[in-house]
């Protein structure tokens, strides 16, 4: 009897111990796995937005999370021996929800499409070189992010959520090129 309760244990254990040595783990040293990268450079991320101050915010997150997570120091272009370089290829913003209004004009009944939230996507280019010799280290030329955003009848308030919905995107797309550069993913 105890053989047949002990052997789902030793299955649930075997399972588990190849679970987790799977080979996908974070490297967490704050050093980069498979490059050699002693200092790094991270000029203001490109964009064609016209919204004020978006670049510098964007690049400020993507240079937090290295600063943050890895011992690599954050340095001028110059003076740098590998360079992160990100140019926006596209925002753009698409109804999420939506509600009908009838509205009357004229006389006659119009219905009319109000949009409740919206779609903020983004797809950002992205590349890591090696500053002397110009070498891809690596690349993605569509890096894509979105997220969502309250909309109503108070533009300033509409201004607001979008600009946290393009956070909340860069947030994720910091992480992801960080990830691709320090833990190779």
């Amino acid at each position: 009897m105890h053989r047949r309760r002990a052997f789902p244990i030793v299955i649930c254990w075997a399972l588990l111990g190849l679970l987790a040595g799977c080979g996908y783990k974070l490297h967490g040293t704050g050093e980069a796995i498979g490059v050699k990268i002693d200092t790094l450079a991270i000029p203001l991320i490109q964009s064609p937005s016209s919204s004020p101050g978006f670049e510098s915010t964007f690049t400020g997150m993507i240079r937090e999370e290295f600063a943050s997570h890895s011992k690599v120091p954050l340095v001028a272009k110059q003076d740098a021996s590998v360079v992160l370089v990100g140019r926006v290829r596209s925002i753009k913003t698409e109804p999420y929800t939506y509600r009908i209004q009838d509205t009357k004009v004229g006389g006659e009944t119009a219905a009319y499409e109000v949009t409740n939230a919206r779609w903020l996507k983004l797809t950002l280019e992205a590349k890591l070189l090696e500053k002397d010799t110009g070498k891809v280290i690596w690349e993605e030329r569509a890096m894509r992010e979105k997220a969502t955003y309250q909309v109503g009848s108070d533009p300033l308030i509409n201004r607001y959520n979008e600009k946290n919905a393009l956070r909340e995107i860069a947030r994720n797309l910091a992480r992801r090129i960080y990830l691709k550069t320090m833990e190779r993913f």
